[in-house]
């Protein structure tokens, strides 16, 4: 049977270990993702770590629009992205349906470009790529719908947004594809802050809630 004192010393203890905990991970802060394996660190910019964060490399795709979306036409904004094809029949549907969710919360702010990666850009050119964006009632001026060469798309997805956590386990050259339902967050300094699972309507609630929380940070 615990005495008052042992009683008071495991309260402490708790206590300690609570606010600890807190004080790693304050409230209203998002962490950061820095492998792909998305073990979450909560850091300062006055860390030490942050300088050796992982960013999103350089990239240049054309939307549909016909438009080159480079990463300096995202420099300074919040980017959310996505991996699909036109002709997926089975989970594009209700992740692009929850993307267009997110897309229609910040329909009017500048600051949060989408960008929805095709993973077959041989058959979706920029205008099969209009096409679609017509057809689902895509219609926020920042959301881009990218086509490009087809390995520099899996690269970035793999090595850029930890996309694919399941690569390694794939076939590569001509088998090689890429399916995922995972949105990611990226923040103004292109380092990944979250990771979403898009056929959930909830975890695109989530990502809108994120998003608003990121758009107070510096």
């Amino acid at each position: 049977m615990l005495t008052k004192q042992k009683k008071g010393m495991l309260l402490g203890l708790l206590f300690l270990t609570i606010n600890g905990c807190s004080n790693r991970r304050p409230q209203n802060t998002l962490p950061y993702f820095n492998t792909a394996d998305f073990t979450p660190e909560w850091l300062v910019k006055t860390d030490a770590g942050y300088s050796k964060l992982h960013q999103v490399p350089p990239f240049c795709f054309e939307d549909q629009n016909g438009k080159l979306v480079t990463g300096q036409t995202t420099k300074g904004s919040i980017c959310v992205v996505n991996f699909f094809f036109t002709r997926c029949s089975i989970i594009c549907p209700k992740t692009m349906g929850n993307m267009n969710r997110v897309a229609q919360a910040f329909r009017n702010d500048q600051r949060v470009q989408i960008l929805s990666h095709s993973v077959t850009p041989s058959y979706d050119n920029t205008a099969v790529l209009k096409r679609y964006a017509l057809e689902k009632g895509i219609s926020n001026p920042n959301w881009h719908l990218l086509t490009g060469d087809k390995a520099t798309i899996y690269a970035i997805a793999r090595t850029g947004y930890f996309a694919d956590t399941e690569a390694k386990a794939k076939p590569t050259g001509a088998f090689d594809f890429l399916h995922t339902e995972n949105f990611i967050l990226v923040d103004q300094h292109k380092h990944i802050r979250g990771i979403y699972n898009g056929s959930i309507a909830f975890e695109a609630d989530n990502l809108i809630r994120h998003i608003k929380i990121l758009e107070q940070e510096e």
